[in-house]
C-alpha cells in the first residue's frame, strides 16, 4: 500500500466515483433542507483547500477545507470509500486537514456533520481528535439534523 495525500483540484476527471458515493451518502437519510455538502464545482474556489488520498494513485478518499475569515476554517466533503475503510484512512485524512489548517495559519477549525446513525463514526473519530460540539457558525441555523463541532488548533 503506497498511501499519498496531495492538494488537487475537484475537477480532476478520476475522482468522479467518490463525489458519486459521497452524494448518496448525504442523501441516503437526510432531508434534502440540512445536506449542506459542496459539488465538486462549488469546492473548486480560492477559499477552499481540496485534498485527495491515493492509494497506488487510486483515489480512496478527499476532504477539504474552506475559509471562513483569517483564523477560522470549516471542514467540507471528508469521504473515504466505503471498500476501502477500516484502515484508518479517515483519521489519516483528518490529521492531514488539521496539519493543514494550522499551517495555513488558522486558529480554530469546525464542521457540520449529521444527527442521522449513519454519522456515528463520523462524530466519533471528531471527537477522538478533540473536536467539541458548538453552536451553529458562518452561515448555519440551527437545524435538527445537524451537528456542529469545533477544535482549537494549537
Amino acid at each position: 500500500m503506497s498511501l499519498t495525500i496531495g492538494r488537487e483540484s475537484p475537477l480532476t476527471a478520476d475522482l468522479a466515483l467518490l463525489f458519486q458515493r459521497h452524494t448518496a451518502d448525504m442523501h441516503a437519510d437526510t432531508p434534502p433542507e440540512s445536506i449542506h455538502m459542496m459539488d465538486a464545482s462549488g469546492l473548486d474556489i480560492p477559499e477552499v483547500s481540496f485534498f485527495v488520498m491515493r492509494d497506488d494513485g487510486r483515489p480512496v478518499a478527499m476532504g477539504a477545507f474552506k475559509r471562513i475569515d483569517a483564523g477560522h476554517a470549516e471542514i467540507k466533503s471528508m469521504h473515504v470509500l466505503a471498500e476501502d475503510r477500516g484502515r484508518g484512512l479517515s483519521r489519516r485524512m483528518l490529521e492531514h486537514l488539521v496539519d493543514q489548517a494550522k499551517a495555513a495559519g488558522f486558529a480554530r477549525l469546525s464542521l457540520e456533520t449529521g444527527v442521522q446513525p449513519t454519522f456515528i463514526a463520523a462524530r466519533a473519530l471528531y471527537e477522538r481528535a478533540g473536536f467539541v460540539t458548538c453552536p451553529p457558525f458562518e452561515g448555519y441555523w440551527d437545524d435538527p439534523n445537524s451537528v456542529f463541532m469545533t477544535r482549537l488548533l494549537d
